[in-house]
């Protein structure tokens, strides 16, 4: 058989075998349940190469060298591939496009080679990277790209015998990786299903330009229906088919793990291995091949799951879903644009709606949301009595204020008290016409909402979007970006549109045009200040420059701990985890103010009522805590 006819066979066995691997994984896909219907058609896979060249690339290239050896790798195979594909497929048989190929394919052989050094020449190589079959695969990939260089290089006459033998296995095993070996469950089903997850993605809205009528924001969690009974995810069935290839596509990097401040704090969730437990499930069979790091106090091995088998015990434990603490630092940091946490919602909500197992404090907490609008079953009356020496006014019906002040359940709080009364006087000094709800504020619902409990959220949103109904104000003003959140991004879906600022956002508005003339605090000149970022007002909403201006404006020149902006590491006080307090090795914000201590901060400057509980809960010596309010007021004294 001529050299010709060999790379002829052996592209139309590729063509099978990769039509194969998408059959079978597809077969997987379609067992989850359906998506709303006329959601998605066809014409979604022409939005492929804009994400992959954009929104993918966006995220890779934060890690210029994997960046730059995907770029190579992967390029150099879909070039090489197509390049085949039309001079032999299409039997052009042309020396030109015969040059192309061997370029193509150098590169990516180029590629492979610095992929392979990643994992095993460079000096620390990194923990988080799954190694068994993914330490091989750059040898695989490595293999085909070797055997079309050679089979373009070298003369026709020289292809016979041996060498001609050696050259087809080369070839052919790297293409039996890229589309049988996918198929069986191996490293490159991730290129197959990471390309269709882009077009068919779970959050189509991530690829949008922000729109004020946009129902579902980018990181609003999405409602199920409830009268559809739909009540999460308890089987791998459960899930959207869309959502079965997104799991999938992971290719098992690890960056969602090395961010994750539950993985770090020792308690028992690992992303990674919780979106590999879930491919698992789908597929069905044990975890034992697992390569990756372990969940913290979990061994590998010991779980197994099917389509139809519940997740949690059987393949998942419980503690790991209750462990998030909802920080979005997995999906910021995911390569492959992966949504960890609408999945661990989605179970947490068929723990809870379904099965009634919240663990921990959950059950009075959500309890006492539903019979009192109040978190901690306070008396929702007394939300501001904090305020009854500054002569705050209450709302009015028929009274039109510009901005309304929704303090949020933290307004019980004796210490975020300090906070409140702080954004007061700020208020007053710049002449800004407000009130606040007063006995009418119930909770938000955004802690229901989190722990899995649609069916409260729901209820406790209905109660206040019609309690807001009632007032005429400008804008809604709050210093919780939980409260921000819920407000701006996740009432839409109900009916509730607002413009919703955070109060460093309106400070740093009032500072700008003039209404506002803080003078730097001797106090604080000489001391090393740091600021850290909510990850409900970073990560949720992508307002992280506002405070650091607000506190350069008086006087503050921020030192930036490691991990800071949208990459802020979490204070552990989201996702109703310090409710749930699943133990761990360490307390997430003990680490948090590690940080701090690392750079040798004395006052951590925040943003967040739950930041500044986790974070002056730390037992030991410990930076101060102050909120960007309390230092602003102290300026203007």
């Amino acid at each position: 058989m001529s050299p010709v006819s060999v790379i002829t066979v052996l592209l139309w066995l590729s063509m099978a075998g990769l039509a194969f691997a998408l059959a079978k994984r597809a077969a997987y896909w379609r067992e989850g349940r359906a998506t709303a219907a006329g959601a998605y058609g066809w014409a979604n896979l022409l939005s492929i190469p804009k994400r992959y060249f954009v929104d993918l690339h966006h995220v890779v290239a934060r890690d210029p060298y994997i960046a730059k050896t995907h770029v190579a790798t992967a390029g150099g195979a879909i070039l090489a591939m197509a390049l085949v594909f039309v001079n032999y497929g299409l039997a052009i048989y042309s020396p030109w496009l015969d040059k192309l190929i061997f370029l193509a394919a150098l590169v990516m052989l180029v590629g492979a080679v610095f992929v392979w050094r990643r994992r095993h020449g460079a000096k620390a190589v990194p923990a988080r990277l799954s190694r068994g079959p993914w330490d091989h695969l750059p040898l695989l990939l490595g293999s085909f790209a070797l055997g079309l260089v050679l089979f373009v290089a070298l003369p026709a006459a020289a292809m016979s015998g041996a060498l001609a033998i050696i050259v087809a296995l080369l070839i052919a095993v790297g293409a039996f990786t890229m589309t049988f070996g996918a198929a069986r469950g191996g490293p490159m089903k991730h290129a197959l299903a990471g390309l269709l997850h882009l077009a068919f993605h779970p959050r189509q809205e991530r690829f949008a330009e922000r729109n004020d009528k946009d129902v579902v924001p980018p990181t609003a969690l999405k409602a199920p229906l409830l009268d559809a009974k739909e009540y999460g995810v308890g089987k791998p069935v459960e899930f959207r088919w869309n959502q079965l290839l997104s799991f999938d596509a992971c290719v098992q990097c690890g960056k969602c793990e090395a961010a994750c401040p539950a993985f770090a704090a020792g308690q028992p969730l690992n992303p990674k291995k919780l979106i590999q437990d879930l491919v698992t499930g789908m597929v069905g069979g044990t975890d034992a091949q697992y390569a990756g790091s372990p969940t913290p106090g979990i061994p590998v091995g010991k779980h197994a799951g099917a389509p139809q088998k519940p997740l949690i015990s059987s393949l998942i434990e419980a503690d790991t879903l209750w462990s998030c603490t909802t920080c979005r630092a997995c999906v910021q940091e995911c390569p492959m644009l992966i949504e960890h946490v609408d999945a661990i919602v989605d179970m947490r909500r068929n723990q809870t709606l379904v099965e009634g197992t919240v663990p921990g404090k959950g059950p009075i907490t959500l309890a006492n949301l539903r019979e009192t609008g109040s978190a901690n079953g306070y008396d929702i009356g007394a939300r501001y009595d904090w305020a009854v020496d500054l002569q705050v006014q209450v709302a009015q019906p028929g009274r039109h204020v510009d901005v309304l002040l929704i303090a949020g359940e933290g307004a019980f709080d004796m210490r975020y008290q300090r906070t409140l009364r702080a954004l007061v006087k700020v208020l007053n000094r710049a002449g800004i016409d407000y009130a606040v709800l007063g006995g009418v504020e119930t909770d938000t619902g955004d802690t229901a909402r989190r722990l899995g409990d649609e069916a409260t959220f729901q209820q406790l949103a209905g109660k206040l979007i019609g309690t807001l109904s009632q007032y005429s104000f400008g804008k809604i003003v709050t210093a919780d970006p939980h409260v921000l959140h819920s407000l701006r991004n996740e009432y839409r879906a109900l009916g509730g549109f607002y413009e919703v600022q955070h109060h460093t956002a309106l400070i740093d508005e009032l500072v700008a045009s003039g209404k506002l003339s803080p003078r730097a605090a001797a106090a604080y000149a000489d001391r090393k200040i740091t600021y850290h970022d909510p990850c409900y007002l970073g990560r949720y909403n992508g307002e992280t420059e506002a405070p650091r201006r607000v506190l350069k404006s008086i006087g503050i020149k921020v030192v930036e701990m490691e991990r800071s902006g949208m990459r802020g590491r979490c204070c552990g006080g989201g996702g109703g985890a310090p409710l749930t307090d699943i133990p761990g090795k360490r307390r997430i914000p003990d680490i948090r103010i590690d940080d701090a201590r690392g750079i040798g901060a004395e006052i951590v400057a925040v943003g967040c009522p739950n930041c500044t509980a986790m974070l002056e809960g730390v037992v030991g010596p410990r930076p101060e805590v102050l909120d960007v309010a309390e230092l602003v007021a102290a300026a203007l004294e």
